[in-house]
């Protein structure tokens, strides 16, 4: 599958109170080329409701969706694939249960931690986050060199931070307060876009 070099991780307590939905249609108008359903605090139901909403948006825009370690939900909805956290299934297994085509994200924290059978994985904290502390650029750029799949960098990143991910060789970002917390969502998301560009 083509890996987007930008995907934005939902979390409906960093919209300043705004409607999640709203903010990820700006995002997608936009250009976001990819979201990815992360709100892990929701139970079956919501989320699959959420999920679909997010789902009927994506497919307006030719965007890409993954729904976060929830397989079930993922094939319910018709997304492009799953990220997987840990302790989730291992992405092969995953794989077994998705349509063919779908793709596989994985999360790693340390250079050389495997990525099984998956087609991308994100690794940070890259930069300080709430609860969370940096691994550095000079950790992705370790992390990158020993990946076999494609790495995006997660964790702080900013359209001012791209440089220095594409300089540790990330393919991309995926983003969460840098789109959701934006005063102008479609405005930051541009310019993350034209960063990546």
């Amino acid at each position: 599958m083509r890996v987007p070099a930008l995907i934005l991780v939902t979390d409906r307590r960093a919209t300043g109170g705004r409607d999640l939905l709203e903010v990820v249609a700006a995002a997608l108008d936009a250009g976001l080329p990819a979201v990815q359903l992360r709100d892990k605090d929701l139970p079956g139901r919501p989320l699959l409701a959420l999920a679909e909403r997010l789902r009927a948006a994506t497919v307006r825009t030719g965007a890409l969706l993954f729904v976060n370690d929830r397989v079930d939900v993922a094939i319910a909805v018709g997304a492009d694939g799953v990220h997987l956290g840990h302790g989730a299934l291992p992405a092969a297994a995953a794989r077994r249960l998705l349509p063919a085509g779908a793709g596989v994200g994985v999360s790693i924290h340390a250079p050389g931690e495997s990525t099984g059978d998956a087609d991308f994985a994100f690794f940070g904290p890259v930069w300080d986050t709430p609860g969370k502390t940096a691994a550095g650029p000079a950790r992705l750029a370790e992390a990158v060199a020993a990946a076999a799949v494609p790495v995006l960098a997660i964790g702080g990143v900013t359209a001012e931070r791209v440089p220095a991910v594409r300089a540790a060789g990330a393919a991309g970002v995926a983003v969460i307060r840098a789109i959701l917390a934006a005063d102008d969502p479609a405005a930051a998301t541009r310019a993350l876009v034209a960063a990546l560009a």
